[in-house]
């Protein structure tokens, strides 16, 4: 995961990324559920668990890059089958695909599991 981040992002940048990370996990939480309730076709249901599992990731900034990637296939998919939710979509995927790209940011799993270790050395 560090690999993909030469840092975690913190303070301002930080917070921007936990907000919108927070907005963008609800909103696909919400989308799936919606769908979901609407006795969908085996395909949506599949679509939705995934687009509730993404949701979930993005809110607690685990697996991000691949959390955001997923969201970006799933609403590029989505716009295909629903164009009657074309921007909500379209943003949605944008979002995604930028939290992929961007980072999770310092307030996340990600930064905790992979971020950069300190290494203290005591003089002896």
């Amino acid at each position: 995961m560090q690999r993909l981040f030469s840092t975690f992002a913190d303070r301002w940048p930080g917070a921007g990324l936990l907000f919108m990370r927070v907005v963008v996990g609800i909103a696909l939480i919400d989308c799936g559920v919606t769908r979901l309730w609407s006795d969908p076709s085996i395909l949506l249901i599949v679509l939705s668990v995934l687009t509730i599992g993404a949701g979930l990731l993005l809110l607690a900034g685990l697996w991000t890059p691949v959390a955001g990637t997923l969201v970006a296939f799933v609403e590029v998919w989505l716009i295909f089958l629903l164009p009657e939710n074309l921007w909500i979509n379209i943003l949605l995927g944008t979002i995604g695909a930028t939290l992929a790209m961007v980072g999770p940011g310092a307030w996340s799993i990600d930064a905790r599991l992979f971020g950069r270790k300190h290494i203290d050395i005591r003089d002896v």
